[in-house]
């Protein structure tokens, strides 16, 4: 029984200190606004170490570089007929 309580404690406490390593670890935020050409609407957002893209309503991806908010690329997304 006593082995048994201190496997169950060992793993609470990885358990709450990979939370906590994982809660922590937060990347640079975003900024407050982002300057769409255009006036393209975003649809969607994601990002990367580096960078983040936007996705818009009028079938691109801008690609905006994360440190200088500058606009690194342009990719337009062919849509099917």
């Amino acid at each position: 029984v006593t082995a048994l309580t201190a496997t169950m404690i060992v793993g609470c406490l990885v358990v709450i200190a990979l939370l906590v390593i994982r809660l922590t670890d937060r990347s640079p935020a975003l900024p407050r606004a982002i300057d769409l050409p255009g006036g393209a609407a975003a649809v969607a957002l994601t990002q990367g170490p580096g960078w983040y893209a936007v996705v818009t309503d009028d079938d691109r991806i801008l690609i905006y570089d994360r440190t200088t908010g500058a606009l690194r690329q342009t990719v337009q997304v062919e849509t099917p007929d």
